[in-house]
């Protein structure tokens, strides 16, 4: 029986089930999905795309599933106490691919945003979810989606309406947790009005070590002058297979920052799909992942610069050790009328020991004549040289060789726009580096 099979099978089955527990909003995409995700099926390498990572096999497990929606026995808000200090923050939960709305922080957003359940949403609101659900993310391309789609019952929406500014971060906690061997699939919907400000700080945190399979697509809306910064931090364990699809369109004017950072983590399949529609947009998408043992990493990213005007920064970093396979493809595409665009697109990436592995490809299409676009790739080993520069003047083989690594991935970093969170993350990645466990101070779900 092939991989695709079992959850064709599934599907066919447990169908009713499946719509009974989601908004008709949700269920109206269910059919179409699951028709393109038979065809399709799961990636693997022979695809251009998945060349570098087979998720074929990471399928292939039994993993148990919430299709009726049972509760977890598990309150986020008693065990997960690691906020980032001096950041003040309005903290939601995820449990697997469920909102955990039984508690609420006591903080209130500003009138009209919305940060919410999509399933409840949707029932709410289903003419918002007709306009802006699945419509960036086009179950016919990838197969990954059309599953998330098929399979998705719940996840998170953040609405911010026109001119308001959420001037406090907005931060959202994955908790995996489950005694058996489990997948989950969420969704992410965001709509930035005109004019709207706002900052999302998403945490993945395993809670237990049994095999976990996430599947995630995120659609992202920025409409005229709005701004999001939005960071990513994976911080899960070895067991964990995560595979995310994130589409993102900008209005004229809009600012973006994407920031993914991938600290620990089984394998990881991040892919990244920005398209400036309005002129004077503009993106930054920034990475890092820190790999050991033999985990993987593989981002893939394309910038399309649809309209003139328009400027895209790109920064990935890896630190690869032990037998840790990375991987990233970028592609920057300039459309014929897309004139006076500026697109920089770097990978850097440092391969620790001889047995780890980094297939890097940068490409930029372009059709237009004025512009100005560079990018650039490089995979090498600690400088010898500096290794010996620091020994020379006292200091011991290790921790100089820790001290180039931070140094190598501290660009990333510095590009976050919260002193408190690049404060935490100097900490981290230090840690990280030093071999011991990401544990958070306080947090009772990481001890």
């Amino acid at each position: 029986m092939s991989v695709e099979q079992q959850y064709i099978d599934l599907y066919t089955q447990c169908k009713s089930m499946i719509c009974k527990h989601s908004a008709e909003a949700l269920n109206a995409f269910r059919d179409e999905a699951f028709s393109h995700f038979k065809s399709l099926g799961f990636p693997t390498k022979k695809l251009e795309q998945y060349k570098y990572t087979d998720l074929s096999k990471n399928f292939a497990m039994d993993y148990g599933l919430n299709l009726n929606r049972l509760d977890i026995p598990v309150n986020p808000y008693e065990v997960f106490k690691c906020d980032v200090p001096n950041m003040s923050t309005s903290l939601f939960f995820v449990v697997n691919d469920s909102f955990y709305k039984k508690e609420l922080p006591k903080s209130n957003l500003p009138e009209g945003v919305v940060f919410s359940s999509l399933n409840d949403f949707a029932a709410e609101h289903p003419e918002v979810i007709e306009k802006y659900y699945a419509k960036l993310a086009d179950n016919a391309t990838d197969g990954t989606i059309a599953f998330n789609t098929t399979f998705v019952q719940d996840g998170v929406v953040l609405y911010v309406p026109k001119n308001v500014v959420v001037d406090k971060t907005i931060q959202l906690v994955n908790i995996l947790r489950s005694d058996v061997n489990f997948m989950m699939n969420r969704r992410l919907l965001i709509i930035l009005e005109d004019n709207a400000q706002a900052r999302l700080l998403v945490c993945d945190h395993a809670m237990d070590p049994v095999h976990f399979l996430v599947t995630q697509v995120a659609e992202i809306y920025v409409g005229k002058n709005a701004q999001l910064d939005l960071y990513e931090l994976e911080e899960t364990h070895n067991n964990t297979v995560r595979v995310s699809n994130m589409f993102v369109n900008q209005e004229a004017d809009s600012r973006v920052l994407l920031n993914n950072m991938t600290l620990h983590n089984g394998t990881t399949r991040n892919t990244t799909r920005v398209t400036l529609s309005g002129r004077g947009a503009d993106t930054n998408i920034c990475g890092m992942a820190i790999a050991d043992k033999s985990q993987h990493v593989d981002n893939n990213t394309f910038i399309d610069h649809a309209v003139p005007d328009c400027t895209s920064n790109e920064l990935f970093k890896y630190v690869l050790d032990d037998s840790a396979v990375g991987a990233f493809a970028g592609t920057v595409l300039v459309r014929p009328d897309a004139q006076r665009t500026s697109s920089q697109q770097t990978n850097r990436n440092l391969c620790v020991t001889r047995n780890a592995r980094m297939y890097t490809q940068p490409q930029l299409e372009i059709y237009a004549d004025d512009v100005r676009c560079s990018h650039g790739a490089t995979v090498g080993q600690l400088d010898e040289n500096a290794l010996f520069y620091m020994r020379a003047r006292g200091i011991a083989e290790k921790e100089a060789r820790l001290l180039l690594m931070f140094a190598f991935v501290n660009e990333v970093i510095d590009t976050v726009r919260l002193d408190a969170l690049k404060d935490r993350l100097h900490l981290l990645v230090e840690k990280r580096f030093r071999g011991e466990l990401n544990k958070c101070q306080g947090c009772a779900i990481c001890k």
